[in-house]
């Protein structure tokens, strides 16, 4: 087990957490993981680390384990910005909460609340976890996804490094949008931390929505690059983008209307 060097200790309830689960995911599934030394951001003089932002792609219900499993070993807590019905969840829901991760409110009037508190967190030197799609895939293929602009304003806001993390298999394990674990034989969770995304010709400026789409287009396009490496594939040249395909389906039925 790695050490971890982040600008927080673990509480009891992330402790229970990593006794909890780590062992199970050591036993049934088996790692190829690449690029641990991305995610070391500067040493303060006091030997915690400055804090960092993850991007990461969203294959399954499962792959939050994976991609909190990775980060670990690799010497970061992570703190997830995840979706606020996780954390109404039994048992579940308390270690989540007690764990430090923070709920995302969307359409909600504590929506802002998940971006402060994330700045708050990068701020003490932590690893906040972002999934910038918002949501598990809908891409037929699997790639990831347009994104949205949280963790790139979280990371311009803090000038904290942006890393980019692409993860494969987790879906071979819960299929996307089934409540399911299909754990044996086996599976391999391919995890790849890029180097950070360059946001520094961004970085001083004022912050508006086409600022945040110039650096999420980037951060889309380094998950997908990891990606493309751990699937030995190449992706599509367009993403797919959810919302208009959303709109596109409102415009549908109400046209069919």
């Amino acid at each position: 087990m790695s050490v971890v060097s982040s600008g927080k200790r673990m509480g009891a309830s992330y402790c229970t957490a990593v006794l909890l689960l780590r062992p199970w995911l050591m036993l049934l599934t088996r790692r190829d993981w690449h690029g641990a030394q991305n995610l070391r951001a500067t040493v303060r003089p006091d030997g915690t680390q400055e804090g960092i932002v993850v991007g990461v792609n969203h294959l399954s219900y499962f792959d939050p384990l994976v991609a909190a499993h990775f980060l670990y070993d690799s010497g970061r807590l992570p703190r997830f910005l995840g979706k606020y019905q996780v954390f109404d969840l039994p048992l579940v829901g308390s270690i989540i909460r007690g764990a430090g991760q923070i709920p995302v409110y969307r359409d909600h009037e504590d929506a802002a609340n998940a971006v402060r508190d994330a700045i708050e967190a990068v701020g003490k030197g932590e690893c906040v976890v972002v999934y910038p799609e918002g949501t598990i895939t809908r891409d037929l293929d699997m790639w990831p996804m347009t994104g949205k602009t949280g963790a790139v304003r979280i990371a311009l806001t803090t000038g904290a490094p942006l890393i980019p993390v692409a993860q494969w298999g987790p879906q071979f394990v819960t299929r996307p949008y089934h409540w399911e674990l299909r754990l044996l034989p086996r599976k391999v969770m391919q995890v790849r931390a890029g180097p950070p995304v360059d946001l520094d010709d961004l970085r001083g400026r004022p912050i508006d929505a086409g600022l945040l789409e110039v650096g999420t287009d980037r951060l889309m396009a380094a998950i997908t690059a990891q990606l493309e490496v751990l699937r030995g594939q190449t992706a599509p040249v367009e993403r797919y983008d959810l919302e208009a395909h959303r709109a596109a389906e409102g415009d549908v039925e109400g046209n069919s209307g």
